[in-house]
């Protein structure tokens, strides 16, 4: 079922006269060297929210968030400038060639690109939830492939406040050396329809941090921004979080209290991210952090506060998981704010 009621042709329409009157809130550049300045992209991306449990479920399955209009106008007005768009394109590809991504998901995900665009809003929109490649990374390399064309000529005509991220959270089986050509071909593949689109690309072992030196991107491809994720200490964010384990029942309770010990850990995986940064000369992208709603709200609020200063405090910018579920800083079933969660990303102007 659809997720929208408009007509996505008529919206895309608006969405261009509507992207040029908003240029200048969202300070976009208009001339080719600005659009495709990483770094200048990246503080554009400042600070932002997933919208999870949205578009990538599995196929035909509900994880409890219809993405609604308003949604995207209430993040706007909250002080966000960024969304990311999880979304499993592979769950509605054919599994044999030439892998044809359904028209009416396609359709979905438009009306999601669309209407963040419409408010302003950059977009990271990504492949989620791959699990086939995880899996079978050289079984599903021609499908990945043939996915990634389908989506870049697809979005090869929106503005380039819309950028591509190849793939969230490398693991299992693909492997750094796997992941490392993989990315040269989907560089390949995406470029030939979007020179000059921002992709954003993470490091294997689950986009972790301390997997950053051991990824490769091309010397010659300056327009990419690189994400890592931060969930640690584990025990903390994913206390109760049974779809990583029953064994996380066992860690509810445990809370961060923002200790000198707690801070250090934070702060030593930040600089390590900077540190690469500075020496590969890549902008970075926290792309996804957070804390499980079985965790105290007074905890979640401190964690994702500093977490959310660190990465300022190094010019990285960043991703809240997520807007509306089990880590939402909105709470749907009020229509309001997790307050101490929002006061905690955004600080409340004096």
């Amino acid at each position: 079922m659809p997720v929208y009621i408009l007509d996505h042709k008529k919206v895309y329409s608006l969405v261009i006269l509507l992207f040029g009157l908003i240029a200048l809130e969202t300070a976009c550049a208009s001339d080719d060297k600005e659009t495709t300045d990483p770094f200048r992209q990246n503080t554009f991306l400042a600070r932002g929210i997933n919208l999870g449990n949205a578009l990538e479920a599995p196929k035909d399955e509900d994880w409890g968030v219809t993405l609604k209009e308003q949604y995207f106008q209430l993040i706007k007005d909250a002080g966000f400038n960024s969304v990311r768009i999880p979304v499993r394109w592979s769950a509605y590809a054919l599994m044999d060639e030439p892998f044809t991504i359904e028209k009416s998901f396609f359709k979905r995900v438009d009306g999601a690109v669309e209407s963040a665009i419409s408010k302003g809003l950059y977009v990271v929109l990504n492949i989620h939830h791959y699990q086939e490649l995880y899996d079978d990374p050289i079984g599903h390399k021609q499908r990945y492939l043939a996915i990634w064309k389908q989506i870049a000529e697809h979005y090869k005509d929106y503005p380039q406040i819309l950028l591509f991220e190849f793939l969230n959270e490398p693991c299992k089986n693909l492997k750094a050396d796997l992941w490392n050509q993989l990315i040269k071909e989907t560089i390949i593949i995406v470029r030939k329809s979007n020179p000059k689109r921002t992709l954003v690309i993470g490091p294997a072992n689950w986009n972790s941090v301390d997997s950053l030196d051991k990824l490769e991107l091309p010397s010659q491809d300056r327009n990419i921004i690189v994400t890592f994720h931060y969930y640690s200490p584990f025990k903390f964010t994913h206390q109760g979080a049974v779809w990583a384990g029953e064994h996380t029942k066992q860690w509810t309770g445990t809370k961060w209290t923002g200790s000198n010990d707690e801070k250090k850990a934070v702060i030593d995986h930040f600089d390590k991210a900077f540190q690469w940064s500075k020496t590969n000369n890549r902008p970075i992208y926290l792309g996804e952090f957070g804390a499980y709603n079985k965790a105290d709200m007074t905890s979640r609020a401190l964690w994702t506060e500093f977490v959310a200063r660190q990465a300022e405090k190094r010019g990285f910018s960043w991703a809240y998981w997520e807007f509306c579920a089990g880590f939402g800083v909105y709470n749907r079933s009020r229509n309001d704010w997790n307050y101490p969660l929002l006061n905690a990303l955004i600080p409340p102007k004096e």
